[in-house]
């Protein structure tokens, strides 16, 4: 049996973050976690990392194709809070980002973490976004780590 198991040091690689700015409030913890958490366990200098904001949740998947597009990340972190509400539009919301990151990342060959928070309530979001549940920030950014280097280890 060979067993492929890779580490979350990755010193040299540019990772690009998209964040929504719809639920910032939630938003800019699972930002900061993921920051930090390259930065100190990635060691991942500053300089490396791009951020990009944009409106809401439902523009991660074309942000990350124009990223993916100039092949010069090696991974892509999408951090967004989606909340239901009255109606279906968080699950149409949700179903549609998912399945657009997941095809960006398949035809561009990169890595691109799910730091998407899809919560019933606000209450679910705090706690997912920092307190009592973790950080999806930091969560996504080690992912994305660790999938940099198995993925340069088929390279």
């Amino acid at each position: 049996m060979t067993l492929i198991e890779k580490g979350i040091s990755s010193k040299d690689s540019l990772i690009s973050i998209i964040v929504s700015r719809f639920n910032e409030f939630i938003n800019q913890n699972l930002l900061k976690g993921a920051i930090d958490t390259l930065k100190r366990m990635g060691q991942i200098k500053e300089e490396n990392i791009l951020v990009v904001k944009v409106p809401g949740a439902y523009e991660l998947p074309l942000i990350a194709k124009n990223i993916a597009n100039l092949k010069k990340y090696n991974a892509i972190i999408a951090l967004g809070t989606i909340i239901k509400g009255n109606t279906s539009h968080s699950t149409h919301i949700s179903q549609e980002v998912s399945a657009g990151l997941a095809k960006v990342s398949l035809k561009h060959n990169i890595p691109i973490s799910f730091g998407i928070l899809t919560t019933e309530n606000l209450e679910q979001a705090i706690e997912r976004s920092g307190s009592k549940m973790g950080n999806k920030g930091i969560e996504a950014a080690l992912c994305a780590l660790e999938m940099i280097n198995i993925i340069k280890h088929f390279q």
